[in-house]
């Protein structure tokens, strides 16, 4: 495994979990890719996606199914302004490379929001630190070691 997945790892064990992470050469970057390497349905994939509200990094930890609704998230964070944060902002913030970003054990506090919708399956996949690496876990254990407020976070038609 790679440095950024050694680094998760350690961090899940200090909050209790010990995920197995899997490797897949071919690459887990987008939601779909992830879902078609793990034989898994897209909307169990939790995407880890970093936004900046009014300045501060936020994760929206997100099914792969769904786009983020940047106005519930604002809301939620009680901020008036919610972007993507760009790549340095993430990897500031997070202490990972975007399309590796794991769901916690990031380099400083940063809150984070749940989506609702990856509370339906029995267990989600989350990047385990790199674009190739991938762990499963249950929701609870998610919501749990993430400190995530879960709230309805997907754009809805």
């Amino acid at each position: 495994m790679s440095g950024a997945t050694d680094r998760f790892t350690e961090a899940a064990g200090a909050l209790g979990l010990h995920p197995e992470p899997r490797r897949f050469p071919q690459g887990t970057k987008t939601a779909d890719d992830a879902a078609g390497a793990i034989g898994c349905h897209v909307g169990q994939i939790v995407k880890s996606l970093v936004f900046m509200a009014d300045g501060a990094a936020v994760v929206a930890l997100t099914s792969g199914a769904n786009r983020v609704d940047v106005q519930k998230l604002a809301s939620a964070a009680g901020a008036t302004e919610v972007r993507r944060a760009d790549p340095e902002e993430a990897r500031a913030a997070t202490g990972f490379a975007v399309g590796g970003t794991p769901p916690f054990g990031h380099a400083g506090r940063v809150r984070a929001f749940c989506d609702e919708d990856l509370l339906r399956h029995e267990e989600v996949w989350a990047a385990a630190g790199t674009p190739d690496s991938v762990f499963r876990l249950s929701p609870s254990d998610l919501v749990r070691a993430s400190a995530a407020v879960v709230i309805d976070l997907a754009e809805r038609p």
